[in-house]
């Protein structure tokens, strides 16, 4: 965690953005990808043998060819043995350093995807209203793997070829540095090209990363949408939409493609026209016009081979800006997650188990300057153990209360005390170890019923059971194959509403906090599933403070006291017999049909 800590607090410091220079991103992706010394100097060292014989292939043409083949002087076991002397330490070579370099991009891969989850796991509620799940997990999983595999191969083959390129330069300074000084012109070339082509590269893979994320949105909210795009027929408009951003995609690809394409025959064209002047030139010292005492043929042909060999490592670093540049873009989308989101923030008080006293003072929430509050001056006390329903119609503000006291929202105004001390000081994970909740929206794990019941603490086998038997639940586990031990799928699908809600209820009798929030617990369930859930509730209910979101009668008759809200405000309060002959607003609700006051939907502020 010490090296996630560190990396954290690295990435904090400046946002991502294109005024930095390469060196800076990459400085800034060191602390990831630098700790690891030992594979660091493997893949150096490897590299450095690999590149010193580079030149020995040309080097040994020259013997070959003046005392092999002119002078018939070169011993016939000498030949093979060099060679396979040279090809055996390249291969070595190669091996250590693909391996040094497969522990590089792992472990820096492992480093910075922690650092990430651990993020995501802690950040501040705001950053998933402003990014989706799909932009989230394409940030953490796929952007991590791909721009960590292209950033450390393509610096491994940097310093590869870079080596050598001096090693063979190096040869060719040896044989006739007259002719080799021709073949430094082309280096500035090249430089130029990669420097100019490079910032384009980086502009349209920060736009590709934008337009990958849009697609990937359109396809997540079609499949969590699939039954209202089906009921709507709305097929058509989606796969318009979803091909306008394809085709978005495919031409920022295309110019992409064009960008890193055009680096390879541009510096080739120039290593071509260096190759050619320097043969001609080879071709006049040959012939006497300039000193030819010390050219042999063997001599001409190992600086000709030397210097072709030098357009694969020119052809590669001119290819190298691409992958750099995508590895960089690709991590950069990581550590702006690590440095522009900042983690929640709590206090530091912390007790076992609180009372369950609960008090709003004045509290008032707003989303947005244009919208009306959702809490608009609210004061409320509940006292330990007592049971409240909060009643009211549809955006009356009832689940944005709720939601306050684990600080799942910020407040505009006012302030929240449970046990007499405000959220704010409480120790977040203290504070929500206090609070149960069970909403009409269940959220499971595709992990097994008993992780799933024991959600965050260790499994205890018995008091799952015993919690599923509270919640009416265990003859249907009982009945499946592996009992508890049964994976649920995704979301648990596989079970049945009531089934699902009941198993929503297991956790929280497991968690056995001091404070339950029910939000909806029992809407759009059928008669049975509906008695069976309730029955649950009111085991859940018992010795807990409790507020009871809910429209139905069967729920608010448990109620100690009803808290009627409209606009944000708290209108009425008293007993369900109390506020039924005062003929207010909850009399009005109750008497209406069942279709009048309907639950909240998703997307409701309510």
């Amino acid at each position: 965690m010490q090296a996630t800590d560190q990396g954290a607090q690295s990435a904090a410091a400046p946002p991502a953005s294109e005024a930095l220079s390469l060196t800076a991103r990459l400085a800034r992706l060191s602390v990831y990808f630098g700790n690891q010394r030992l594979a660091w100097g493997l893949a150096i060292a490897a590299t450095l043998v690999g590149a010193a014989t580079e030149p020995l292939i040309p080097a040994l043409l020259q013997p070959l060819l003046d005392r092999g083949f002119t002078q018939g002087t070169l011993p016939l076991w000498a030949v093979p043995l060099a060679i396979m002397g040279v090809f055996l330490v390249r291969g070595l070579a190669q091996f250590v350093g693909q391996y040094a370099l497969a522990r590089i991009a792992n472990e820096g891969m492992l480093l910075l995807r922690r650092a990430l989850f651990d993020r995501v796991l802690a950040a501040e509620m705001g950053l998933f209203s402003r990014q989706s799940a799909s932009a989230l997990s394409n940030t953490v999983v796929y952007e991590v793997q791909t721009g960590a595999t292209l950033l450390v191969q393509a610096l491994m083959g940097l310093s590869r070829d870079g080596f050598t390129l001096l090693a063979l330069l190096g040869y060719l300074l040896y044989l006739n540095w007259q002719l080799t000084l021709i073949v430094a012109v082309v280096v500035p070339g090249v430089a130029w090209i990669m420097k100019t082509l490079s910032k384009r590269l980086y502009t349209l893979t920060k736009s590709s990363q934008q337009a990958t994320d849009e697609l990937a949105y359109v396809v997540e909210e079609n499949v969590l949408a699939h039954r209202m795009v089906r009921l709507h027929g709305a097929q058509e408009s989606q796969a318009s939409r979803f091909v306008r951003l394809s085709q978005s995609l495919r031409g920022l690809a295309i110019k992409s493609t064009i960008a890193s394409a055009a680096m390879t025959p541009l510096t080739q064209l120039l290593a071509a026209a260096a190759l050619s002047v320097v043969i001609c030139i080879a071709l006049w010292q040959s012939r006497g016009t300039l000193d030819a005492k010390d050219v042999t043929v063997g001599g001409f042909v190992s600086f000709i081979t030397a210097m072709l060999m030098l357009i694969a490592p020119i052809r590669r670093l001119a290819d190298v800006a691409n992958p750099i540049t995508r590895g960089v873009a690709a991590l950069e989308r990581g550590l702006a997650l690590l440095g522009d989101t900042g983690a929640e923030q709590g206090g530091s008080y912390r007790t076992e188990r609180a009372q369950g006293a609960l008090e709003l003072r004045g509290v008032s929430v707003s989303f947005g300057k244009d919208n009306a509050p959702a809490l608009d001056d609210v004061s409320l006390a509940v006292a330990p153990g007592e049971i409240v329903a909060l009643v009211g119609p549809s955006g009356a503000g009832k689940t944005t209360l709720v939601n306050l006291l684990p600080r799942f929202i910020p407040m505009s105004s006012g302030s929240v005390l449970l046990d007499g001390h405000a959220l704010q000081d409480w120790d977040l994970g203290a504070l929500r170890s206090q609070i149960a909740m069970v909403s009409q929206d269940v959220v499971m794990f595709n992990d097994t019923i008993a992780a799933n019941v024991a959600l965050g603490h260790a499994v205890d086998e018995g008091k799952v059971l015993a919690c599923l038997a509270a919640a009416n639940l265990a003859d249907h586990v009982a009945s499946l194959a592996q009992g508890i031990h049964t994976v649920v799928g995704h979301n648990a699908t596989q079970l049945s509403g009531g089934q699902r809600q009941r198993l929503a209820i297991a956790r929280a009798l497991y968690k056995d906090a001091p404070i339950l929030i029910l939000d909806e617990a029992t809407s759009a369930l059928d008669t049975e599933s509906e008695r069976l859930v309730q029955d649950a509730l009111n085991r859940l209910m018992q010795g807990r403070t409790t507020l009871v979101i809910a429209h139905r009668l069967s729920t608010i008759e448990h109620a100690d006291r009803v808290v009627v809200m409209e606009q944000g405000r708290i209108v009425e309060q008293g007993t369900h017999t109390q506020l039924m002959a005062s003929g207010g607003l909850y009399a009005r609700l109750q008497s209406r049909p069942a279709t009048a006051v309907r639950p909240p939907v998703e997307g409701d502020t309510a």
